[in-house]
Formats: structure tokens, sequence, C-alpha cells
């Protein structure tokens, strides 16, 4: 089902990343995680669709989406990139994958945040973000999306890799198979991955090689 909503406010929130809050349509339900396709309310842009996870939390009043903006294509990201508040989207049906299963760690590149952030959200606000870790790869500290915030949710269990250049606060390189034998404490735990295709499926098959189940390994089929 379509649903024409407006947008609310818009915020920067990196260089290249801004978060959308949008009316929410009545009885509209969604879980941390979750995602829906978007596209632009006007002729040129309406069949442009594209999917985007929801960032905010379901008891919120707003829907709030994370966008890393792509401004080197004249794509639906880069229409964002100039979207205003009272601009009109189009959202559809609920859909995804990724869902919480109990504490593990979550394991992301770039905007593969995006579904983790609800998640993240939804368990501070429940008090229960205890026994999980983030780990979150970017090409370079300015990439990486909502630091402070994450900062606060998860404290000394945030852990941030950065691959393009060095920071004396970060981990440079690659989070692979070495890194995760250093880091990892206990592979029975669940694991969450998003981020670039060729990463989550790496990760995926290396997590299985070291120990960890099948049907613990949360990601986007």
């Amino acid at each position: 089902m379509d649903h024409i909503v407006r947008i609310l406010t818009t915020t920067e929130v990196t260089h290249d990343v801004r978060a959308f809050r949008v009316a929410k349509p009545e009885n509209y339900v969604f879980e941390p995680g979750q995602a829906t396709e978007v596209s632009f309310n006007d002729d040129k842009w309406r069949d442009e669709k594209r999917p985007f996870t929801f960032t905010g939390l379901n008891s919120s009043p707003y829907i709030e989406f994370t966008i890393k903006i792509y401004r080197d294509h004249d794509g639906v990201t880069n229409r964002l990139g100039t979207a205003r508040a009272g601009d009109e989207l189009i959202i559809r049906d609920v859909w995804g994958a990724i869902s919480y299963k109990g504490p593990g760690y979550f394991i992301a590149g770039g905007a593969g945040i995006t579904p983790f952030l609800a998640i993240l959200r939804d368990l501070k606000s429940k008090n229960k973000l205890a026994g999980n870790q983030l780990y979150f790869s970017n090409k370079a500290s300015r990439d990486i999306i909502l630091r402070n915030e994450l900062d606060q949710m998860l404290g000394k269990d945030a852990h941030y890799v950065i691959t393009n250049e060095t920071d004396p606060q970060l981990g440079k390189g690659f989070i692979d198979k070495s890194f995760l034998k250093k880091e990892i404490e206990d592979f029975t735990k669940n694991f969450y991955l998003c981020g670039p295709d060729k990463m989550v499926s790496a990760l995926t098959a290396t997590l299985t090689e070291l120990g960890a189940r099948p049907d613990a390994v949360v990601f986007e089929k």
C-alpha cells in the first residue's frame, strides 16, 4: 500500500549523510531493522523507488530515515540531497530480515549502520544494550555516522575501523578473518551484518569458518 507523506525536517549528519523525519501514516508499524521503498511524489520520480531503512523508533510520532547522498549521478539520493521540509514522498509496505535475536556483535560497513541504529536505539529505550558490541568500518573518520550517539549508547563497546586514513584514535584496516580472530571473544553469540554486498558475503563465510552458527548470522538476504 502506498502512503503519501510530507518531509517534516532534514538534518545534516555527515558531509554526505542526511536524516529525514517524515509524517507517519496512521497505524503504520515497523520493527527495528526493517525498511521500505521510498520515492518522490511527482511525475518524474514517482516510479524511481529505492529501499531505505527506518532509523527511528516505531513509538515516535514521525518516521526517520538516515540516508547517504550520492551526488555523482542524477539519482534518487542526489534528489534527496536537495529535498526540503514540505516535499512529498511515497512510502510503501515494510519488509526486512534483519531483526534482533539476542546479544551479540553488530558489524557494519558505511551506510550499513542504518538498520542497527533503530535496533540499538530500541534496545537503549528498553535498557537492554548490555552484552552487545559494535564494529563499524568506514573509509575515513568523517564518514562515521552518528559517532557521538553510538559512543553515548555503547561506550567502550563501540569500535571503529577506518580503511583510507590513519587516525591514532581509531583502528586502521579491514574487518577480515585476522581482525575477527583478534577481536571476537565468543563465536557462539549472534552476529548482525550489514554493509556492501561483498563485505557481507565474505564475513558470512568467514564467521561460519570461525565457528559461528549459520542461523546466528543475521543479514539481509
